[in-house]
């Protein structure tokens, strides 16, 4: 998968470099520089590819002046595809056709739909979670795939606690902030694409409508640097 992404991209757009999950980092000082790169990971969700869950993703974002500039999120056993660019919206490509994402409206009522792993013990949530609104959890594997749950209004939020990298994070991010929602560390803060040595994510947040009041749903610790 990473030899096809890589080989197509480099005939695509030469002079664009490529960052990848299965080739390693490039050091910071050799990248930090770059206008814009390519984010690659061959398969999101390693683990589900190997059970064969079909809850997997490939995974392409292009990188802007530190921001995710274009998402594509493919799930070949699902032929689904999700793709945004900034400022031009946000869409899934199925069976059904096209359609533009949004996410889940909230009147302040219902249950907030949590997205979790389908191995992830529920009882740890709970430390994060305020107890004082009512949650419903969806299982699905996958990080970005979880994302682009939300990005569809399928989910109102998922919380990753443990590591990830930005190549993660990159592409569903763009098409999570083009159908209304949001990606922050665990703080509440951005996260930050190409500004550090490390390319691994702190632990974060996806959050959809704005209307819900996160802040009070979710409780705010000490993110991973």
């Amino acid at each position: 998968a990473n030899d096809v992404l890589t080989a197509e991209l480099t005939k695509l757009t030469p002079d664009i470099p490529i960052i990848s999950e299965e080739v390693g980092t490039v050091s910071l000082e050799e990248r930090k520089n770059w206008s814009r790169y390519w984010l690659l990971d061959p398969i999101d969700g390693t683990g589900e590819f190997i059970i064969g869950s079909g809850d997997f993703a490939v995974n392409v974002a292009l990188i802007e002046n530190g921001w995710p500039a274009i998402g594509v999120i493919h799930a070949p056993e699902h032929n689904v595809t999700y793709y945004a660019q900034k400022g031009k919206g946000a869409f899934k490509e199925s069976h059904a056709g096209c359609q533009k994402m949004n996410v889940e409206p909230y009147d302040g009522k219902r249950k907030i739909k949590v997205a979790v792993s389908r191995r992830q013990k529920l009882n740890l949530m709970g430390q994060y979670l305020n107890d004082a609104f009512e949650f419903e959890y969806i299982a699905l594997g996958s990080c970005s795939l979880k994302n682009c749950l939300i990005s569809e209004g399928g989910a109102d939020c998922y919380l990753r606690i443990g590591p990830t990298g930005e190549w993660d994070t990159g592409a569903s991010q763009c098409i999570l902030e083009q159908a209304g929602g949001t990606i922050l560390d665990s703080e509440f803060n951005a996260l930050s694409y190409n500004r550090r040595e490390s390319l691994l994510n702190p632990d974060f947040v996806a959050l959809g409508n704005s209307a819900i009041p996160w802040r009070d749903v979710i409780k705010p610790h000490r993110a991973v640097r």
